[in-house]
């Protein structure tokens, strides 16, 4: 096997619902914690043997549902009350915490005024709106060329990584935040149903 095989194996898990070998980017990281609790672990560092579930509502449910967490580790197990929500709660938090470092080190911005500019500029690669923002006001922004679209926050949760109340319109320059932003976005994005379809654009490269 070569070196280039062995990295990608690496980075690949199955998951104990779907069954499916996926990037550990598509998954989502579980551990045994005490009282024999299955904790959730979307940064990936917490200790312990790793059980992995594909980031996706129906997996999760799945697995939680049919004791899968017990099986892969044969023994007895405990799941959080809603587990689903937590998983989707934590890696809400986690892309609003990587936004608003992104924003520090200025490889961030939000409002109308700006994202246009940096979109005209090509230096934003990837539009973040909010799920709730007006849908007409969105329109008028488009998907950079070749770049990521991000449309299942809330107005409240953007807001959280500038420091505001609400923010419709944000943008990201290169940079690995932005990539660790994109790929905890597409996570999120499975375990969250957005019920604004035309948050999801036909313009949308991050599909």
């Amino acid at each position: 096997m070569s070196s280039a095989e062995e990295k990608i194996k690496s980075s690949e898990r199955k998951c104990i619902a779907t069954g499916q070998v996926l990037s550990k980017t598509q998954l989502v990281r579980f551990v045994l914690g005490p009282s024999n609790k299955i904790c959730p672990d979307p940064e990936n560092k917490l200790p312990g043997r790793g059980i992995w579930v594909q980031a996706d509502l129906s997996a999760i449910n799945k697995a939680e549902k049919n004791n899968l967490f017990s099986r892969a580790l044969n023994q007895s197990t405990e799941c959080f009350d809603n587990l689903a929500a937590t998983v989707e709660d934590l890696i809400a938090k986690r892309i609003i915490n990587l936004i608003s470092l992104s924003r520090k080190s200025g490889q961030s911005i939000c409002g109308y005024e700006k994202v246009k500019d940096w979109l005209k500029k090509d230096v934003a690669k990837v539009l973040i709106q909010s799920s709730d923002g007006s849908n007409r006001e969105k329109s008028r922004l488009r998907t950079p060329d070749g770049g990521n679209y991000i449309g299942w926050l809330s107005s409240t949760e953007l807001g959280k990584a500038f420091g505001r109340e609400n923010i419709t319109h944000c943008a990201l320059a290169s940079g690995g935040l932005t990539q660790r932003i994109v790929e905890d976005a597409q996570r999120l994005k499975g375990l969250r149903i957005v019920k604004d379809q035309n948050s999801c654009r036909k313009d949308e490269s991050a599909k």
